[in-house]
């Protein structure tokens, strides 16, 4: 019965089918279903969205639908995180095996090189051009750290410019935080609609793609080495990485979503579900692409707002106002401890 139905029934909770959107709606808005309603649409009780009424078996009663969202969000939370943590250990990987040398059976020249470590800027730069030359159909860049310097920003706009000449598209995903810079505002307007943008509140290191053909990712810390792949089974992974980030980031011709907790913005809101997982300071500030002393400030206004006098005391008001969680999406609005809803008076 359950395999018939799932057959019927091949979504997730977070795209139902027309029927059970009607059922657990209408169980949302009366409180509870007859059993025999939900008969049709199996889905919903195999999603959980469903459950027996303990008072009487033969209705059923709806799981809320925050908790519903609280479950979707978290799922994606940890597949991101899990995406994450496959990149960061692949470039480990990438850089042991590149320091042993080129692949034994690799063809002579660049075009047949899987793995090549390019050293110091100059070099980098040159790679870079190549590839924007036979670049033909679309650019796809990762870009974190913050507020893009002008010295970045000028770095490769030779380069962009040629790509949007050509008729190129581009994709670049940054932090949040960059939307506050002038420099990629400006720079944008300058691209027109050969570029569009998207934000996250933390991308993984900095990646570029040329043609689905070729990436670029950095070799070690400050970026004067890096990595040129055109293995085809690794640069697929890198764009899988990249169109998952893409359909979870917001569009930056539109606004932030609101936290739903009064005094409380949504960077505040990515310190305090980083700090629930325990994140230093420095690792807080490092992901989100903003100065410590910019975390520790907003770090102050959250315990403040949260009524908390220390740090243990605020991981538990982190909690207590569902602040652990992933930030995508705006929740039901919270009211804080010792504040009243402004519909009370």
């Amino acid at each position: 019965m359950a395999g018939h139905g799932a057959q019927e029934h091949p979504h997730g909770a977070d795209r139902l089918c027309a029927a059970g959107d009607r059922v657990y709606s209408r169980a949302v808005r009366r409180g509870r279903v007859p059993r025999q309603d939900a008969e049709p649409v199996p889905c919903l009780l195999e999603l959980a969205l469903l459950h027996p009424d303990p008072d009487d078996m033969d209705w059923l009663v709806p799981t809320s639908p925050q908790e519903v969202m609280t479950r979707l969000l978290r799922g994606v939370h940890d597949e991101v995180s899990a995406s994450q943590r496959r990149v960061d250990s692949a470039v480990e990987a990438f850089e042991w095996y590149a320091g042993l040398g080129r692949l034994i059976h690799a063809p002579a020249g660049p075009e047949g090189t899987a793995i090549r470590v390019l050293e110091g800027l100059a070099r980098i730069q040159a790679a870079m051009d190549e590839a924007t030359q036979a670049c033909t159909t679309e650019v796809l860049t990762v870009q974190p750290g913050g507020i893009r310097r002008e010295a970045e920003l000028s770095e490769g706009l030779h380069r962009a410019l040629a790509l949007r000449g050509r008729g190129v598209r581009m994709r670049d995903l940054y932090t949040h935080v960059a939307r506050h810079g002038q420099g990629l505002l400006n720079y944008l307007e300058l691209m027109g609609d050969a570029v569009e943008a998207r934000t996250l509140d933390e991308v993984i290191d900095r990646l570029i793609l040329f043609d689905r053909t070729v990436a670029f990712i950095p070799a070690n810390s400050d970026r004067t080495m890096a990595l040129e792949l055109r293995h085809p089974a690794l640069v697929s992974y890198l764009v899988t990485v990249f169109e998952r980030l893409w359909r979870l980031a917001i569009p930056l011709s539109a606004a932030l979503p609101e936290t739903g907790i009064e005094g409380i913005s949504h960077r505040e809101q990515s310190i305090a579900a980083l700090l629930a997982e325990g994140h230093q300071d420095a690792v807080i500030a490092e992901r989100l692409g903003i100065s410590v002393r910019t975390a520790r400030a907003h770090i102050a206004r959250l315990s403040e707002t949260l009524g908390a006098a220390s740090r243990t005391q605020l991981g538990v008001r982190i909690a207590q106002a569902g602040l652990d969680g992933p930030t995508r999406g705006a929740p039901a609005p919270v009211i804080l401890p010792g504040r009243e809803s402004p519909t009370a008076r």
